[in-house]
C-alpha cells in the first residue's frame, strides 16, 4: 500500500460510507472542535474560579451556606446570573467529557489507535503546546508521514464522536 492509501484510511473511508458521512466535512468539523479545545478548557477554568470566588463572598465562604443564600435570599437577577454561569460550566464540562470519550475510542481504533491518540493529544489537547519538531521527534515520524497520520487521526476522532 502507498503512503496515502493505508489500511487505516481505507477503513476510515469504509466507515464514512457506511454511516453516509462526507470525509472532508467530518475532517473539518472534527478539526474545528479539536482546535478550540485548549481555549475552551482555559476559559472554563477561569469561569469556574470566578464562580467559586463569587460564592466565597457569601456566608464566610462555606459553599453550602452560599448556595442556601442564593436559593432563598438572593435577588432574582443575582440568582439568574449564577444559574447562567453554572449552566455554561456544565455545558463546557459536557463538551470536555465528549472529547475525552472520543479520545478513548480513538485509542481503541484497530489501526494505529495509540499513535493517533498521541498525535491528537500533543497537537490539540495537552496544556503544553508542542512544536511540530517536538512532535516529530517524540513520535519518531517523518514530516510527510506525520501529516498523513494526523489527518487520519482527526478523521478517526470525528468518527468517534
Amino acid at each position: 500500500m502507498s503512503r496515502r492509501n493505508t489500511q487505516a484510511l481505507n477503513s476510515i473511508n469504509r466507515i464514512c460510507n457506511m454511516q453516509k458521512l462526507e470525509p472532508q466535512t467530518l475532517y473539518e468539523r472534527a478539526k474545528m472542535l479539536l482546535s478550540i479545545y485548549r481555549d475552551v478548557c482555559w476559559t472554563a477554568t477561569d469561569r469556574a474560579r470566578d464562580a467559586e470566588g463569587e460564592l466565597s463572598c457569601y456566608c464566610s465562604g462555606e459553599l453550602e451556606d452560599a448556595l442556601v443564600y442564593l436559593e432563598e435570599f438572593a435577588p432574582e437577577a443575582e440568582k439568574c446570573k449564577f444559574e447562567d454561569t453554572i449552566a455554561s460550566l456544565f455545558q463546557t464540562n459536557w463538551l470536555v467529557e465528549l472529547v475525552d470519550q472520543a479520545m478513548m475510542k480513538v485509542k481503541d481504533f484497530p489501526y494505529n489507535g495509540n499513535l493517533y491518540f498521541e498525535i491528537l493529544s500533543m497537537a490539540y489537547l495537552h496544556t503544553f503546546k508542542y512544536t511540530e519538531s517536538d512532535m516529530l521527534e517524540m513520535l519518531h515520524l517523518e514530516r510527510s508521514n506525520f501529516y498523513d497520520k494526523k489527518k487520519e487521526a482527526i478523521l478517526v476522532f470525528g468518527l468517534s464522536l
